[in-house]
């Protein structure tokens, strides 16, 4: 008898664990974060150089789910998150043509944000972002960077992290699940 109690407290706890969003998390963005956009506002209109040397634009997002990772090669919470969006997020959606993961790095120089990416170890696309023009689109002046801005298909913001969190981080994966199931 204990160990069916046992395992049918494993399946439940497993079963939990592997749990899918029925929505998406209402989340208050704390102030101390430093955003200027707003959860529900649409993505801003943005053009991006990747470095590859290809152009992204907001037209080429609509009608996606995106995911923008604001990064720098000095961050040093950047270099800790970054492997995990590569395995966690961009290694399970790649192929998904209703997915874009852009890291939007922080006025470096092309050849810096090649190192970065190489030394990181991510394959993800990186985009220049020279006087940080992007990032302080979505950011108050002066605030740091390591933050991910998560958009719907419908080009609305529906999500944003700030720093490493475990636990938003995880809640950021599952909204990203949610998304392209739905």
């Amino acid at each position: 008898m204990n160990k069916l109690l046992i395992l049918v407290t494993f399946i439940l706890l497993t079963m939990n664990s592997f749990a899918q969003l029925s929505e998406i998390p209402e989340k208050e963005i704390p102030e101390d974060y430093g955003y200027i956009v707003k959860i529900g506002q649409q993505l801003p209109d943005i053009s991006m150089k990747l470095t590859d040397g290809s152009q992204v634009t907001g037209a080429d997002l609509k009608g996606k789910v995106v995911m923008l990772q604001f990064t720098a090669s000095w961050c040093s919470v950047c270099r800790k998150e970054m492997p995990h969006i590569e395995s966690q997020i961009w290694q399970k959606h790649k192929n998904n043509k209703d997915f874009v993961l852009i890291g939007v790095d922080m006025d470096e120089p092309l050849e810096k944000v090649k190192k970065f990416k190489e030394d990181i170890k991510v394959t993800y696309p990186l985009a220049l972002d020279p006087g940080a023009g992007i990032f302080y689109t979505f950011t108050a002046k002066g605030a740091g960077v390591t933050r991910n801005v998560i958009v719907d298909k419908s080009g609305k913001i529906v999500y944003m992290t700030r720093l490493y969190k475990e636990e938003e981080f995880k809640e950021m994966v599952d909204v990203i699940d949610y998304l392209l199931a739905n």
